[in-house]
């Protein structure tokens, strides 16, 4: 019997990979052949899925994408046994796409069954865990100290020092709480993380829990995920099946459950003291700090937030040590990144990479340059938060200090195209209104700040005097110093990044100026 996979994932399911299956499965009934269909997860290229899989000889070989009309075409090729047709890409391993990238946290993602056990287990699942159960709290947090392990939401805030506050702090009870409510546009990590490899999830956390000495744990997910959601609630009631969730986890005297809260659409829940605020049943507003939520978190107590991809990072760094990831990166910036690209892009999809890349290397090698093959014209990095990079700023290198300092944030990875046909001032008015509509409403600099500078920006637009233009630039300074100095929480007080990036490089595209930091880049190169 031959084994084909094919994705139960988000964007598999968006292009109709189960009538697919299911035309595969007519075909080989008509033809009687015998086969076993596997549900893997997403390996995490969107431009070739659905991609199947079928084991021939010891060897996965890909086929993709596949469409319904493709399946006869393939049985006629004989691809169960890795005919010659269109869609074969060969060994799945030797793709280039694949076999350029270096995989730690989604080793497993698109190998494996996900919610196989069996299979979790077989490549390396609970070997973290299991490592962990003979540690003291204090060796789990210094191995994750020393693995240089930064919050891979956006913040970047070193996870062990979140950790050991958490463990430090006295009380008679700790919870663990993973940020899944992933909002920002062009990201999709957490999800195929989770629908790909949920039990990465609950073994991060289940160290996380045994480290800071809490006993329950909610997955806070957003109610855009439908399938997520019932991947997760499938995971999480295997695992306490098996006893790796429950009382006496692996005949140890450790306790630690885990419940899954859904969330309502509001982007503001992303900031964690606003996810804690919904998770006790309130209105989805920012909490003042301090205190901080390590120390005042969940119903008054110590509570470690921390999103997907930090928690799922944890399993590999208990498994083979903190050295062995910390080999990974460059500088400060330890490890690697899952970095997704989307927009107009050719290859759009997630890359796992250590940090240091450049931007363009990341374009160009994985995404295959823009899909509308005009050049591009800008990249905006970190959600709609995040900063805008021309088109000439394509080598600025991709890790946190080197990226600060070029005036823009990694977030959590999301990479969005546009090519030379972008309307920066668009961008920056919608960078505007994004943050009013999504605005908790608590402070006054991000509710009202954010809806006039809606109204700047179209003055500036359709302004006809360059004196009155220069008057609204100033006005909408003004703005931002204020939205980011006063604004309680990274909402209003990251929203003047993507606009003053964007109105920046509006102006210099007018006066036909390359931007400064390429300039010194370019004329630092000349012989």
């Amino acid at each position: 019997m031959t084994k084909i996979y094919l994705p139960r994932e988000t964007t598999a399911l968006s292009l109709n990979v189960e009538e697919v299956i299911s035309v595969i499965r007519k075909e080989a009934s008509e033809r009687s052949l015998a086969i076993e269909v596997i549900r893997n997860g997403s390996r995490g290229a969107a431009w070739l899925e659905p991609l199947l899989e079928m084991d021939y000889e010891g060897e996965r070989i890909a086929y993709g994408p596949v469409r319904t009309t493709d399946v006869k075409g393939l049985f006629d090729a004989n691809f169960l046994n890795a005919g010659e047709h269109k869609l074969k890409l060969g060994p799945i391993d030797e793709i280039s796409w694949f076999k350029q990238q270096q995989r730690l946290t989604f080793q497993r993602s698109g190998k494996t069954e996900a919610l196989s056990l069996e299979d979790y287990s077989e490549f390396d699942g609970f070997a973290g865990l299991k490592n962990a159960l003979t540690l003291k709290s204090s060796d789990i947090i210094k191995t994750v100290l020393n693995s240089g392990l930064r919050g891979r939401g956006g913040a970047a805030f070193p996870t062990g020092i979140k950790w050991q506050t958490v463990a430090d702090a006295e009380a008679d009870c700790k919870y663990i709480v993973c940020n899944a409510d992933e909002g920002d546009s062009g990201t999709f990590s957490d999800r195929l993380l989770m629908e790909g490899d949920p039990f990465c999830l609950i073994e991060g956390m289940l160290i996380a829990g045994l480290a800071v000495g809490a006993e329950l744990g909610f997955i806070y997910l957003r109610s855009e995920y439908p399938l997520t959601k019932k991947i997760l609630e499938e995971a999480i009631t295997k695992a306490r099946e098996t006893g790796y969730l429950g009382s006496n986890i692996l005949e140890s005297d450790f306790n630690f459950d885990i419940r899954l809260h859904i969330g309502a659409g509001a982007y503001i829940c992303g900031e964690e003291t606003s996810l804690l605020e919904s998770l006790e049943g309130k209105r989805g507003q920012i909490r003042f700090k301090p205190p901080l939520p390590a120390l005042e978190g969940l119903h008054g107590k110590p509570t470690v937030v921390n999103n997907v991809i930090t928690f799922a990072s944890v399993p590999i760094i208990l498994s083979k040590g903190a050295n062995y990831y910390a080999n990974f990166g460059q500088g400060k910036s330890f490890g690697t990144m899952p970095f997704q690209l989307s927009g107009n892009i050719k290859q759009g999809g997630l890359v796992e990479l250590p940090f240091g890349l450049s931007l363009r290397e990341l374009i160009e090698n994985f995404g295959g340059g823009t899909h509308s093959g005009k050049p591009i014209g800008a990249v905006q990095i970190g959600g709609p938060l995040g900063a805008y990079f021309s088109g000439e700023q394509l080598d600025t290198t991709l890790d946190y200090e080197n990226f600060s300092a070029a005036g823009g944030m990694l977030g959590h990875g999301g990479v969005v195209v546009f090519d030379d046909s972008i309307d920066y001032l668009d961008q920056a008015s919608f960078a505007m209104e994004f943050c009013a509509i999504e605005s908790c409403g608590k402070c006054t600099p991000c509710r009202i700040g954010s809806v006039r500078g809606v109204e700047v920006i179209d003055r500036i637009r359709n302004s006809k005097d360059q004196s009155d233009q220069d008057n609204q630039y100033e006005l909408l300074e003004d703005l931002c110093d204020t939205l980011e100095d006063a604004s309680l929480c990274a909402m209003g007080g990251l929203t003047p990044m993507p606009v003053r990036s964007a109105v920046k490089l509006h102006q210099l595209s007018t006066q036909g100026i390359v931007p400064e930091t390429e300039q010194e880049e370019v004329q630092s190169n000349e012989p």
